[in-house]
C-alpha cells in the first residue's frame, strides 16, 4: 500500500433534492430533518457517509482492500473476529480478552482491508476487540441554503396487507373474494420538500491519515464517491437528488522554501477552515427568485483573490489529477 497523504484538505460540495425527502427523521414520523429555529433543512453526516460507503461497496464489489466494515444488516463482530484470525493467527485466548498487541494487530488488519475504517474510523472494541480508530475524514451535517417547506402528502395504496386466518393461499383468495372492493385499498402518507439546495463540508487530516494508511488512491475514491453518491441511490422517497459539480477542494501545500518545512506546513494547514468555506466560495439565491425550485435559481461564485497563500483550490472532477 502506498504511503499516506501528506496534505491537509477541506472540501465543500453542493447537492439538491427535488420533490423528495433528503434525510428522514425517525423521531418525527420520518419527515425531512429541519432546524426548528430557522426552518433550514438538515442532512446528517451519517446519511452522507452511508451513501459514500454504498458507492465504494458497489464500485469495488465489497472486496478488500476496499471492503466496507459497516454494511447493511450485518454483525460487526464477524469482521472483527476475522481481523484477529488473519492479523494475529487466531482469536484471543486470554481470560481478560485481547492483549494490547493483539488489539493493535487486529486494528492494523482492519485499516488495511476496510475502506470505511481507513477513511472514517470506527469503534471496534466489541466482540474480540480490535480497538478504536480515529479516521482522517470527517463530514459535517449539511444544511440547506434557504428555508425548506416540508409537505405531508396523502397517497392511496391500491392493495392491503391483512393477515388471514389459516395463511394458506386458498384462505387469502377466499378472504379477498368476500371483501367489498373499497376495503381492499388503504391510505398512506409521503413526506417531501419541493426543493432544497444543501451545502456539505468535509475535513481531511494528514496526521490522522498516517495512523490508518489513508493514501492518494483512497482520497480519489472518496471524492469520486461524493460526486456519484446519489447516482446509484435512487428511491421513490428521495425524489431527484443530485450532487452539483464541481466539488470544491482546498489543498494545503505550504509556502516555505525548505522542502521538509513545507511538508510540515501542508500537513498542519495554512489557513483556518472557516476562512476557506466562508470567504472563497459563495452560494446565493438570485435576486429575482422568491422560492427556489431548481439549481439555476442560485449563483455560485468563487473569489480567487480570497484564497490564502499556501492553499490551492481544486475543482473536481476537472482537477482530479492535481490531488497528489
Amino acid at each position: 500500500m502506498s504511503k499516506a497523504i501528506q496534505n491537509r484538505y477541506e472540501f465543500l460540495f453542493l447537492f439538491d433534492c427535488e420533490n423528495g425527502n433528503p434525510n428522514g427523521d425517525p423521531d418525527a414520523g420520518n419527515s425531512p430533518r429541519i432546524d426548528p429555529q430557522d426552518m433550514h433543512g438538515i442532512v446528517s453526516d451519517v446519511a452522507i457517509k452511508r451513501r459514500i460507503r454504498n458507492y465504494v461497496q458497489l464500485a469495488h464489489e465489497n472486496t478488500m482492500p476496499n471492503a466496507i466494515f459497516i454494511e447493511h444488516a450485518t454483525n460487526l463482530n464477524r469482521p472483527i473476529a476475522m481481523a484477529h484470525v488473519e492479523g494475529n493467527g487466531g482469536l484471543p485466548k486470554g481470560k481478560k480478552g485481547a492483549t494490547k498487541e493483539e488489539v493493535a494487530g487486529a486494528k492494523e488488519w482492519m485499516c488495511k482491508n476496510f475502506y470505511d475504517v481507513r477513511t472514517f474510523g470506527a469503534v471496534m472494541s466489541t466482540g474480540a476487540n480490535a480497538g478504536q480508530v480515529r479516521g482522517p475524514v470527517q463530514i459535517a451535517f449539511a444544511r440547506s441554503q434557504d428555508q425548506i417547506l416540508p409537505i405531508d402528502l396523502s397517497i392511496t395504496r391500491m392493495a392491503v396487507a391483512e393477515n388471514v386466518k389459516g395463511h394458506a393461499v386458498k384462505d387469502y383468495e377466499k378472504w379477498e373474494a368476500e371483501q367489498p372492493e373499497d376495503t381492499l385499498r388503504t391510505m398512506g402518507r409521503k413526506s417531501i420538500i419541493p426543493y432544497g439546495l444543501f451545502v456539505g463540508k468535509g475535513f481531511i487530516s494528514a496526521h490522522l491519515a498516517k495512523g490508518t494508511g489513508f493514501n492518494a488512491d483512497d482520497l480519489k475514491l472518496l471524492f469520486e464517491s461524493v460526486l456519484n453518491m446519489y447516482e446509484h441511490d435512487r428511491s421513490a422517497s428521495k425524489g431527484i437528488m443530485t450532487v452539483r459539480q464541481p466539488l470544491y477542494v482546498f489543498k494545503h501545500v505550504g509556502t516555505d522554501s525548505d522542502a521538509k518545512q513545507r511538508i510540515k506546513q501542508a500537513m498542519l494547514g495554512c489557513a483556518p477552515a472557516q476562512v476557506l468555506f466562508e470567504e472563497v466560495v459563495k452560494v446565493e439565491k438570485k435576486s429575482d427568485i422568491d422560492a427556489p425550485r431548481r439549481f439555476s435559481d442560485y449563483e455560485v461564485t468563487v473569489n480567487c483573490e480570497a484564497i490564502p497563500t499556501g492553499v490551492e483550490l481544486l475543482e473536481l472532477p476537472k482537477d482530479m489529477d492535481k490531488l497528489t
